[in-house]
């Protein structure tokens, strides 16, 4: 069981200040969830296996295929800065 000077404790190491009637009520939660978990701890699940959800999902993807954009001038017009056919960006290496 959860005294309220654990709770006391953990409120500090979490940097909340509560006052001594959250103090009560968190003690009295915090208990009954760890008599909870001890409920559960007491379940033989040696047969199940471990499982991330509680119900199989699968994505639908689609395949990534490959397409040429039609208007490269669309898209180029949109950059700040363009040299030619191509994006002008700042260098950020130096060639030394």
């Amino acid at each position: 069981m959860i005294d309220r000077e654990q709770v006391h404790k953990v409120a500090l190491l979490a940097r909340l200040e509560l006052s001594p009637e959250e103090e009560a009520q968190f003690t009295t939660q915090l208990g009954s969830i760890i008599d909870y978990f001890a409920q559960l701890s007491e379940l033989d699940v040696t047969d199940v296996p471990p499982t991330t959800r509680a119900i199989d999902v699968s994505n639908v993807t689609r395949k990534d295929e490959l397409q040429p954009y039609g208007e490269r001038e669309a898209i180029l017009t949109g950059a700040p800065d363009q040299e030619g056919d191509f994006f002008k960006v700042p260098q950020i290496l130096s060639a030394e």
